[in-house]
């Protein structure tokens, strides 16, 4: 560990995604614990808990579907059993995009309902306990798209800067307890997806930095905001964008 706190125990949501992986590395690597959450890729989940567990860390994989809020409950309740769960970040999410115009319900509903009821899914079961031990880190992934919007994810963009504001509350609730939130606002980072559908010409004209991302840095300023070092920075939306808005 790079800090003198005993490890805790960390839930990340998507946590088997480029930046979900990245994430649960870091932690993992800071001595924590970390509970790695999959919907439809409990396979890549459980390699990368083999993964962390291979190199001397702790780790396990579970599979929920953050839409189902009472099956979600039911299956966080039972990993709550050993002991709190002092670390959440939310990472799932989902996109479809379209103009709005030409957005479909389903399309705008689905991705709400990952990236943020999924929030308050995985959020309302851990959090009571996370306050009575007086110490807790709430993270949500967010987005450059919900600060600065983007053309054809009007769904995204709507769900990311949801987030914003949940977690800018939740500071004003739990601050008191010990219980920081923050959201983290990736720009363009990293991926097969995004290797797939913007060159790195594209990028550079975009983006001040002239470069993507890469998940390790992300992950580097989750792992600063879930650590004790991060313990008066509270309601706030981090961009990681390399300049980008």
């Amino acid at each position: 560990m790079t800090e003198a706190s005993p490890g805790r125990r960390a839930l990340v949501t998507g946590g088997a995604s480029p930046i979900g992986a990245a994430i649960s590395r870091r932690l993992a690597a800071e001595g924590h614990e970390v509970l790695i959450h999959a919907h439809a890729g409990l396979d890549r989940a459980e390699a990368l808990a083999r993964e962390l567990r291979a190199a001397g860390g702790r780790a396990s994989a579970f599979a929920a579907d953050l839409t189902d809020m009472p099956a979600t409950a039911a299956v966080l309740e039972a990993l709550l059993e050993p002991a709190p769960v002092q670390i959440l970040v939310h990472n799932a999410g989902t996109h479809d995009d379209a103009p709005l115009a030409g957005m479909s319900e389903m399309q705008w509903r689905s991705v709400v309902d990952v990236s943020l009821n999924g929030f308050y899914a995985a959020l309302r079961p851990l959090i009571l306990p996370m306050i009575g031990t007086r110490w807790g880190r709430i993270i949500a992934i967010s987005s450059i798209s919900g600060l600065m919007g983007n053309r054809g994810q009007a769904n995204y963009a709507a769900a990311k800067a949801g987030l914003i504001g949940a977690v800018k509350t939740l500071s004003l609730e739990y601050a008191s307890r010990g219980v920081t939130a923050n959201a983290v606002a990736p720009g363009i980072i990293e991926s097969p997806a995004v290797a797939a559908a913007m060159p790195r010409e594209r990028i550079a004209q975009l983006v001040p930095a002239k470069r993507a991302g890469r998940p390790e840095e992300v992950a580097d300023l989750v792992g600063f905001l879930a650590s004790d070092r991060a313990g008066y920075i509270t309601g706030q939306a981090i961009a990681i964008s390399g300049g980008l808005g």
